[in-house]
Order: C-alpha cells, then sequence, then structure tokens
C-alpha cells in the first residue's frame, strides 16, 4: 500500500474510533467534569502545560488533547464533520486552516485581541487567527558536524557530501515540511515561472535523503544519535531538543530567507464546547501564556502588542537576523494538495542510487 493511502487509511479508522465513542457520552470526563477535546501538534511537553493550568483555573473542566501533525488533524476533522469531535484545533500552517475554513469546518470567533495582528495572520472572516510565527530553518548534529561546515543555505543541502545523511519529517504528515516545500517550489516557481524546478530541487534533495520519519520523535532520536547529520524543520522543536533535552543539534536560520509558518488557532465547527473552546482558545493566546511559550518552548508570539522587553532576548536576536522568504499564500494555499500528491507519488524514494 502507498505511504499516503495507508495514512489516510489509518486517519479513517481513528476518526470511525472517535465517531463511535461519540455515541457513549464522551462529553463528561473523569468524575463527572465536562471534557473539552483539542487537536494539535504542538507536542507533548506545551500541552501538558496548558492542560494542567487550564485544569487549575476551571476546575470543572477535563481536557483531552490528541498531539498530531498538522496535516493528520485537517484529514480527521474533515473525516469527524457530520459528528465533530475536536472543539478546538491549536496549532498548524496557515494553509492548512485556510483550507479548512473554505470547507466549512471551522467556526468564527473574534478574540479579544484580533487587533494586535495583520491580516496575513488571520481569517478575514475571524474563522482562524495566528498564535505564532514559526520559523523554518536548517538543523545539523553538532558532534558530526562542525559550525563551519553547516549547511548555511537551503541549496546548500544538496552537495552530494550530505548523500545518504539527510533525515526528513514526513511531509505528508507535517506542517513544517510541507510549509519548507511549498516555500521551495514557490521560490523556484518565481524564479522560472514553472514548477517543475521546484520539483527538480525536491529530486536532489530525495536523493541525499536516507529516511523520511514518520513522527517528530524518531526525527530528534536519529538527529540526537546521528543517525541522519542534516534535517530541514521548524527552528522551535529544533532550539528546544538542544536547550531543554541538552542534545547535540543546532540551527543555521538562511541569510537568504527562511520560510515562516504562521501558526493558527480556530474552533471546530459543532464544537461539543464551544464556550469552553472560546475559554481555552483566550487562556493559550494572553500576554502571559504567550511570554511562557516563548521563555519555555521558544515560541514566537504572533501578536504585535506585546513590549519587546518583556519578551527573552533571543526572539529580538532571532528577529535581527531572519529574512521572511517571500512566499505567495494564494498559490501555496490552491496548490499544496497537488504538489504533494506528485512529490509522493513521482519523488519521494526514487532518486537514490
Amino acid at each position: 500500500m502507498r505511504p499516503r493511502a495507508a495514512r489516510l487509511l489509518a486517519v479513517a479508522l481513528v476518526a470511525a474510533g472517535a465517531l463511535a465513542a461519540g455515541a457513549f457520552g464522551a462529553c463528561r470526563g473523569d468524575g463527572d467534569r465536562t471534557v473539552l477535546t483539542v487537536y494539535s501538534p504542538h507536542g507533548k511537553e506545551l500541552l501538558e502545560h496548558y492542560e494542567r493550568a487550564f485544569e487549575q483555573a476551571n476546575p470543572t473542566v477535563e481536557v483531552k488533547w490528541v498531539d498530531m501533525g498538522s496535516q493528520e488533524i485537517l484529514e480527521r476533522v474533515r473525516a469527524e464533520s457530520a459528528d465533530p469531535q475536536a472543539d478546538l484545533w491549536f496549532g498548524g500552517p496557515a494553509e492548512a486552516f485556510e483550507k479548512a475554513a473554505a470547507e466549512g469546518l471551522l467556526a468564527p470567533y473574534h478574540p479579544a485581541w484580533a487587533a494586535a495582528v495583520g491580516a496575513d495572520a488571520r481569517d478575514s472572516l475571524d474563522r482562524w487567527f495566528a498564535t505564532y510565527l514559526t520559523p523554518q530553518i536548517i538543523a545539523y548534529n553538532t558532534d558530526s558536524v562542525s559550525a563551519a561546515a553547516a549547511p548555511k543555505e537551503w541549496d546548500d543541502v544538496l552537495d552530494p557530501r550530505w548523500k545518504g545523511r539527510v533525515i526528513i519529517r514526513d511531509p505528508l504528515a507535517s506542517g513544517s515540511m510541507r510549509t519548507i516545500f511549498a516555500s521551495i517550489i514557490a521560490r523556484e516557481m518565481a524564479r522560472t515561472g514553472s514548477s517543475q524546478a521546484g520539483y527538480d530541487w525536491l529530486r536532489r534533495l530525495d536523493a541525499n535523503t536516507r529516511e523520511y520519519t514518520f513522527n517528530p520523535q524518531s526525527l530528534y532520536d536519529k538527529l540526537r544519535r546521528g543517525e541522519g547529520l542534516v534535517t530541514l524543520y521548524n527552528m522551535p522543536d529544533i532550539a528546544t531538543l538542544r536547550v531543554r533535552d541538552r542534545a547535540p543539534v543546532a540551527y543555521v536560520i538562511p541569510p537568504s530567507g527562511a520560510p515562516v509558518l504562521v501558526d493558527g488557532v480556530a474552533i471546530v465547527r459543532g464544537a461539543r464546547q464551544p464556550e469552553l473552546a472560546r475559554r481555552f482558545y483566550e487562556f493559550v493566546t494572553t500576554p502571559e501564556a504567550l511570554r511562557f511559550a516563548a521563555d519555555s518552548f521558544l515560541r514566537i508570539p504572533a501578536r504585535g502588542d506585546l513590549p519587546p522587553a518583556s519578551l527573552p532576548a533571543w526572539i529580538r536576536e532571532v528577529n535581527g537576523v531572519l529574512k521572511p522568504m517571500p512566499v505567495d499564500r494564494k498559490l501555496v494555499a490552491d496548490s499544496l494538495e497537488a504538489w504533494m500528491r506528485y512529490w509522493d507519488a513521482n519523488i519521494r524514494n526514487r532518486n537514490r542510487s
């Protein structure tokens, strides 16, 4: 079975199980607390923190989160649209939220801080808003690769010396990898007028790629152990791996420009607990919550009304060197699914000798 078909089957089975569970009163939790269900790609540590903090502030509520890739969330919300199981979708690229909004899967909500983000960080009909800005970067294992030898630009990763040494998170499930792939294709289209130049770039990357890992933890473990020496991924996860887990990894922000994923949040249309979803939405986007995420999980807040001095110094340092890669968001939103299907059918694992 093709990887994409297998993954879609798995999503369908999970969704079917969730629908069955819903018939037996999934809205009540332990001790008869009301369950708030959150789908998110943000990872166990951040989600556990917000779960504990929100439950402490709301003792009658039980937060249940499901941690999975943002594309998997989109497919699951689609599969469950007749009987939604999630109340809130917390995290993922703007393009995924735009797709969900266009399909009628999201409910409008105007948060208290709506005026603090620009038009490129929100839906015009309030169906999603940005929470974090997430730069995509090049990372490497510092035990095996020196800072001087590490790739500095996206094209450097295509050098034959990295053949069999690149490890990539499976792009079909990962919002970060979809953002990187889409940005490269859009960049090459702007340069040449054709998507083929972008596909050729991805073929050269595939030729150097040792493995596409199914989940982030596998990527982290293999990079840490040196089973892959170079990867492309998002800055907060790699920085957290280095700072909190003391893994031998470092990252490079390409001087030519880096894709910046606009990370969103939205209420699922038909949510069983819409009022609690709105409360959680506001809870994780307060100045205090955003500062905590910046300090502890290296997330860059999307809100523009936070005083720079109130944020950690590393954000000012990153902003000093980060050059956002210009990307045609409409082109990406309209073309991303077709691009990924082409990559999966014609490029993945087909260019290694």
